[in-house]
């Protein structure tokens, strides 16, 4: 059933479902709620499960101001006091991954399950350097007198042609913190986390690739936090969709 609240002045729309334990689901960026329907329905049976539209997604507004990861941790922090959420199961996938391990680091979560999650700084190219450093030489030469005129015009072409798809369709707000995002490294905060966690990653996962997975498996059993690594071959960085029965399966199982 879909819901809406206010939190924090934003209003906020989710699924809910079921009655029993409650469990926590936060999608990745430029996805909604409803993307975890196949994993609602087969949990609604035995738990409350909760699905938002994270702020800035699906039907909900956008966050008002240019947030990182600490921020909407915050706010889902509040979320979960509003509807009296006490340490549920977490499940992010991707961005919602993020989201996901700060609030299990914070002492919020009593399991988690990532699912080919962001919060490994990724390994950059020497490629996305060379954008990275003409763009900015660009934007020196564009302060120049008789070029300032055009420069937010031009910038905001550049920005547009050597962004991701998920850059360019975001609004300017949504654009900040995706860039903001993408350069956070949760490795220390992952360090936290003394939770059991499950970590399932498609092996052709290029967005968050399985050297990400292996990465988060390391730190926490590191710390000696109970924790496993599934891999789904030959899947990418929805493998949760692409292979929804064994997804779903596992997660009944950890569960």
């Amino acid at each position: 059933m879909k819901k809406r609240i206010i939190v924090d002045g934003l209003e906020i729309s989710y699924i809910e479902e079921g009655e029993g334990p409650p469990v926590l689901m936060l999608h990745g960026w430029g996805c909604n709620g409803g993307h975890w329907q196949p994993l609602i329905d087969a949990l609604k049976g035995d738990h409350l499960v909760i699905a938002p539209d994270i702020p800035g997604f699906g039907e909900s507004e956008e966050p008002p101001a240019d947030w990182g990861t600490k921020d909407f941790s915050a706010f889902f922090s509040h979320f979960m006091k509003a509807l009296k959420l006490e340490k549920p199961v977490l499940i992010g996938h991707s961005n919602g991954g993020r989201i996901a391990i700060s609030l299990a680091a914070a002492g919020l979560a009593e399991k988690m399950i990532l699912t080919d999650s962001a919060g490994i700084k990724p390994h950059r190219s020497a490629s996305y350097y060379t954008k990275v450093y003409s763009y900015k030489a660009m934007k020196k030469v564009l302060s120049l007198p008789g070029l300032k005129g055009k420069k937010d015009e031009i910038l905001a072409k550049q920005r547009d042609k050597r962004g991701s798809a998920d850059y360019n369709a975001a609004s300017p707000t949504m654009k900040r913190i995706l860039s903001t995002v993408v350069n956070e490294d949760l490795s220390g905060v992952l360090a936290e986390v003394r939770v059991p966690t499950l970590l399932i990653w498609g092996s052709e996962d290029t967005a968050t690739p399985l050297s990400d997975g292996e990465k988060m498996e390391e730190i926490l059993k590191k710390n000696h936090v109970d924790a496993a690594l599934i891999v789904f071959s030959g899947r990418g960085h929805f493998a949760f969709l692409e292979e929804k029965n064994r997804f779903i399966g596992v997660c009944k199982a950890f569960i």
